[in-house]
Order: structure tokens, then sequence, then C-alpha cells
């Protein structure tokens, strides 16, 4: 069984940056994808963005785009996600996920999850 151990989380003011890790407990497979989602109080659960491990795509929700970036570490089967210029709508349970084979959206196709890392901006 894969775990997913995220770190990172925390609270900052308006314009400032953190950077999430998520660490997965063993290898998952030669093609997968790995992806933070995040969920506001009262809100559903929405994909952020995506990588891919077999040819490195990455995917951003357009609320993010230019302000956060993906990356990974096959070696160390860990995802970074670098926010910056953070807003206050940014501030929800941040999740990573995972799964064999490519990429999607949708959280149901997700077979692994993490805990939950926290982001609070403030304004």
């Amino acid at each position: 069984q894969v775990q997913l151990v995220e770190s990172g989380g925390g609270s900052v003011q308006a314009g400032g940056s953190l950077r999430l890790s998520c660490a997965a407990s063993t290898y998952i497979s030669s093609r997968n994808c790995m992806g933070w989602f995040r969920q506001a109080p009262g809100k559903e659960r929405e994909a952020v963005a995506h990588i891919s491990s077999s040819d490195g795509y990455t995917w951003y929700d357009e609320s993010v785009k230019g302000r956060f970036t993906i990356s990974g570490d096959n070696a160390k089967n860990t995802v970074y996600l670098q926010m910056n210029s953070l807003k206050p709508a940014d501030t929800a349970m941040y999740y990573c996920a995972a799964r064999s084979g490519g990429c999607m959206l949708q959280t149901e196709y997700y077979n692994f999850w993490g805990q939950g890392t926290q982001v609070t901006v403030s304004s």
C-alpha cells in the first residue's frame, strides 16, 4: 500500500510563498501521476496541479497558473508544489494524490491520498 506524506503547509500573509512536499512511501509504477488538490471549507475538493512521471507533463488550474509550480523527483518518489504570490483565496487544506497511469482531473481516479496540509493566507 502506498502512503503519501505531505509537509510544508502553514500560515502566510498575502503575497508570501510556501513550498509543499509529498513523499510516496514506495515506488508506484513506471507511469504514474502525482498531483495536488485543495479543499476549502464548504467547497468541493478541486485539482490544483499535477505532473506525469513518464514525460514530465504538467497541468495547472487557471487560478494558480503563473504563481504555482509543480515538480517531481522520481528517484525520491516525491512531488513538490512551490506556491508564490499567495492570495487569501488559496486558503484551503491541500492534499497530495497519486495514481498509476496518466493524469486525471477528477478525484475519483486517484488511488492514493495524503492526510492533507493546511495552507492559510491572510490579507
